[in-house]
């Protein structure tokens, strides 16, 4: 059995188990030529409607084509023809502050309606096509750093975004739980046994290299963060929780480069209002609660913040008030040094659909990715994005 299959079938990846095949330090070249820069990625699992993220309002095809979705009322009109949601209001000062840039028809070719195919697309960058075991920021920290908490994931299961091909983040929904488990007489038993004769065996061997790695990594988040603590009031969601704890892992400094955290509940096939307006609004909340810790702490120069879903839904909405899976949706840049602040580019238009009834993209996701390695991180596309894509000039 290969060593990754291995690991990947043994109970003991669940949890805090889900870490890379090495540990070492950054590369000090890399680091002083580039300063600290990190990325914070939040995804919005379900497929967000972007139509109803940012709003048209003096388009009629809107209003015909959702006579009972389309927001009518409380549109934060930030420009001529395009405005927020009202439960994004929270967004406003980054926008006004030229903090957030919005990418509008965001996709890629043949979109794939299923949840995990595109899923699965977005966070290998991929296509339709491909059957990627690797994730871009994987891949990523394949060359550019191999510690464990180089990549944390807040969530108790690592996404494929965060797994290369000999590196894997840290996935945890409390870091204190984290080294607490890692202290356990048990597994403290099973690692006295770490040098044993039979670590020979490839698959075992490995195993035990994964748990020590695990207890190292474990011990660092621990040690390095116990003693910061926010002073920012965030709301009571899961995402709130998740960017607090990823606040307080930057303010104090870690050695992380990417922090992923994902909102679920975006799959709005009926009744869609009441709950889309509660997931922005926990959106844009969270969000700004983090933007303001991360100011407090001196931190938020070095950080940039994507957020992405998907896909989009279906223009027209459907019998049961809500609306299907689509294509093309916007994507959300938030920084303090973004080149093109605002809107990157206008909405596609509502009178030229897909075959399906979906907003055409003209920005492949793929190129948001390969501009944030260059522009942002200052490394090779090429080596970790397959393809040659436009640098958008966005970072």
């Amino acid at each position: 059995m290969k060593r990754r299959d291995f690991i990947k079938k043994t109970s003991l990846t669940s949890g805090m188990l889900m870490v890379p095949s090495f540990v070492k330090a950054f590369d000090a070249t890399y680091m002083k030529a580039n300063g600290y820069k990190r990325l914070v990625v939040i995804q919005l699992s379900g497929g967000n409607d972007g139509l109803n993220t940012i709003i048209p309002y003096r388009n009629d095809i809107y209003y015909k084509a959702r006579p009972k979705l389309a927001i009518t009322k409380g549109v934060i009109k930030v420009s001529d023809d395009l405005g927020f949601h009202p439960s994004l209001e929270a967004l406003r000062p980054l926008y006004d502050n030229g903090e957030l840039s919005i990418i509008n028809n965001v996709g890629y070719p043949n979109p794939v309606r299923s949840h995990f195919k595109s899923m699965d697309i977005w966070q290998s960058a991929g296509d339709a096509h491909s059957k990627l075991q690797t994730g871009w920021l994987g891949r990523f920290m394949d060359k550019e750093g191999q510690h464990a908490y180089n990549a944390i994931e807040t969530n108790e299961s690592l996404s494929l975004a965060l797994k290369g091909q000999h590196f894997s983040g840290v996935a945890t929904e409390d870091y204190k739980i984290l080294y607490n488990s890692s202290r356990d007489p048990y597994f403290n038993k099973i690692m006295n046994r770490a040098h044993d004769h039979h670590l020979s065996e490839h698959n075992l061997g490995y195993l035990y290299q994964t748990m020590i790695e695990a207890k190292s990594s474990a011990a660092y988040l621990y040690e390095t963060t116990k003693t910061s603590s926010s002073t920012v009031d965030y709301p009571k969601n899961d995402l709130g929780r998740q960017l607090k704890m990823s606040a307080q892992f930057i303010n104090s400094h870690l050695d992380t480069k990417v922090y992923y955290h994902s909102l679920s509940g975006f799959d709005t096939h009926a009744n869609q209002a009441n709950p889309q307006k509660r997931l922005l609004e926990a959106y844009a909340d969270s969000v700004a609660a983090f933007v303001k810790d991360l100011k407090r702490g001196n931190t938020f120069e070095d950080t940039l913040i994507l957020t992405f879903s998907e896909f989009g839904r279906r223009v027209k909405q459907n019998a049961a008030n809500g609306t299907d899976h689509g294509a093309a949706s916007n994507v959300f840049l938030i920084g303090k040094k973004l080149k093109r602040p605002g809107f990157y580019n206008r909405l596609a238009s509502l009178s030229d659909l897909d075959a399906t009834g979906d907003i055409k993209f003209n920005v492949d996701f793929r190129a948001v990715y390969s501009s944030i390695l260059q522009d942002w991180f200052q490394v090779k596309d090429s080596s970790v994005i397959n393809g040659c894509f436009k640098d958008l000039g966005v970072v």
